[in-house]
C-alpha cells in the first residue's frame, strides 16, 4: 500500500499516517505539506499511489474544488477527501474518483473503509490501462524504456545526458530524470560516465539541506539514469537576473558555503561552481546540483585526464585556468565570484574571449570596491585572493567569518 497524504497541518498528517500504519504494517506514506511544498505539476497524476488522501480542515470548499481539479487529470489517482465537518444537509454531487469523509475528527473507520474502496478502484483501472498497447509509452524516454518514472517531457539535453522531467512512482513526486547516452563496456570505460557514476556516489552519501537530493540510479536498455530532486523555482542565475539585496546575497553566500562545507568534508571538490548549478526551493532555500565535473581532492582516479581545463571561464580560480592542481580553496575562489556577482550586480573580471577572462583571473587587480559594499571587502579580497595560501583555507573558515561579520545598522 502506497498512499499520499496532502494536508496543511502537520497532526492532520501524522493522525492519517498512524491509522493507516496500523492497518497496513508495511504501508508507505508520502506526506506532501499543503501551501508549504511545490504545487503539483500540470501533468502530475499521482500514479505511484494506490490513493491519495487530502483534509480538509476550513474553508471545506476550496478543498473540494483542489481535489476535484486533480481528478479532471487524466489517470489521476482516486483521493480520499477528509472533510472535518458534520455530513453536509444538502447532497454534494458524486464524483468519480472521490470518497468523503465527514466527521468532527478523523474517524479511523471511515478512513480505512475509504482507502480500501478507492485503492480497489485505482487497481482495477490499472489493469485496464496496461491491457492497452500504448500503455508502455509513457515510461519511454527516447528510445529508453524506464519503469517507475512516467516521462512528463524533455527539457534539456548535453553531449553526455538527456534530461526529462518525470513522475517518479518510488519518490511520489515529479524529478529531473537525466539519462545517460549509452553504458559503456567495462572494458570501455570514459571518463565522461564515470563522472556521471561519480555524481550520484558523492550526493547519494550525503543529506545536507542545501545538496541536491538523488532519489534513484539504474540501467535501463544500455542507459544509465538518475532521478534527483526537481526544482520548480528556477537556479541562482534566473534570480540574479533582479537585484538582490546585501542581506539576501550574505544569507545565499552562507548556504552556498554550508553545502561545500559538506562535500569538502568527504574529500568531494566541486570543480564547476555557478550560478546555474545552484538551486532555488520554493521555500527559499539553495542547493547545489550538478556534481558532474567533481572529483575525489586524493591521489584517486583521475576523471577528467592530465592538465584538462574543465569549467566555466567567468567562475574559473587562477589555478583552475591554468590547469594547475586544484584543492577546496579553488572551489572557495569561484564562490567568491558568485559572491562579488550578487552584491554588487556584475562579475568581477570579463573579456570578449574565454582567455582573456582566464588571464584576468590570473592576473588582474580585482576592481576597486564601492563605498557601500566596504563592509564586505575584506571578505571579497580574501575569497578571490590570486594565491590559494591568502584565501579562507576551508569553507568552515569561511562560514566562521560570515557569521562574525558586523554589518553596519
Amino acid at each position: 500500500m502506497r498512499l499520499l497524504v496532502v494536508a496543511a497541518r502537520s497532526d492532520h498528517r501524522m493522525l492519517v499516517k498512524k491509522h493507516a500504519e496500523i492497518e497496513w504494517p508495511d504501508v508507505v506514506v508520502i506526506e506532501h505539506r499543503l501551501g508549504k511544498d511545490p504545487v503539483f505539476e500540470p501533468q502530475f497524476a499521482a500514479a505511484g499511489f494506490d490513493s491519495v488522501i487530502i483534509v480538509s480542515d476550513s474553508p471545506t470548499a476550496e478543498c473540494e474544488q483542489f481535489a476535484i481539479d486533480l481528478l479532471s487529470r487524466a489517470e489521476f489517482a482516486p483521493i480520499v477527501l477528509i472533510l472535518l465537518e458534520d455530513a453536509s444537509q444538502t447532497s454534494r454531487a458524486p464524483v468519480h474518483g472521490l470518497y468523503r469523509v465527514y466527521g468532527r475528527k478523523i474517524d479511523r473507520e471511515q478512513l480505512i473503509k475509504a482507502i480500501e474502496a478507492a485503492s480497489l478502484e485505482h487497481r482495477q483501472s490499472l489493469s485496464m490501462l496496461r491491457a492497452n498497447p500504448a500503455y508502455e509509452r509513457r515510461y519511454r524516454f527516447g528510445s529508453t524504456l524506464i519503469r517507475g518514472h512516467r516521462c512528463l517531457r524533455q527539457v534539456g539535453s548535453g553531449g553526455m545526458c538527456t534530461i526529462f522531467l518525470a513522475e517518479s512512482e518510488r519518490a511520489g513526486n515529479v524529478v529531473v530524470l537525466k539519462v545517460f547516452s549509452q553504458v559503456p563496456d567495462v572494458s570501455e570505460r570514459i571518463a565522461s560516465f564515470d563522472r556521471f557514476l561519480r555524481e550520484y556516489e558523492i550526493v547519494a552519501g550525503l543529506d545536507h539541506r542545501n545538496i541536491v537530493q538523488i532519489y534513484d540510479l539504474g540501467v535501463a536498455d544500455d542507459h544509465a539514469y538518475i532521478a534527483m530532486e526537481h526544482f520548480p523555482a528556477g537556479d541562482l542565475r534566473q534570480r540574479m537576473k533582479s537585484p538582490l539585496s546585501q542581506t539576501t546575497a550574505l544569507n545565499y553566500l552562507a548556504q552556498i558555503a554550508s553545502a561545500l562545507h559538506a562535500i569538502h568534508s568527504v574529500g568531494i571538490l566541486h570543480r564547476d561552481m555557478k550560478p546555474a548549478n545552484v538551486m532555488l526551493r520554493v521555500d527559499g532555500t539553495l542547493c547545489l546540483i550538478d556534481f558532474g565535473l567533481a572529483k575525489a581532492d586524493a591521489a584517486g582516479a583521475e576523471l577528467t585526464g592530465t592538465r584538462e581545463i574543465f569549467g566555466t571561464p567567468y567562475y574559473m580560480s587562477p589555478e583552475q585556468g591554468h590547469a594547475e592542481e586544484l584543492d577546496a580553496r579553488s572551489d572557495l575562489y569561484s564562490l567568491g565570484v558568485m559572491f562579488y556577482e550578487m552584491l554588487i550586480g556584475r562579475k568581477p573580471f570579463s573579456g570578449s574571449t574565454a582567455m582573456e577572462v582566464i588571464y584576468k583571473h590570473k592576473r588582474a587587480e580585482l576592481p576597486d570596491i564601492a563605498p557601500q559594499f566596504a563592509a564586505y571587502e575584506d571578505l571579497l579580497r580574501r575569497m578571490l585572493a590570486k594565491s590559494p595560501t591568502d584565501r579562507f583555507q576551508s569553507a568552515a573558515e569561511l562560514l566562521q567569518a560570515v557569521s562574525a561579520l558586523k554589518l553596519p545598522a
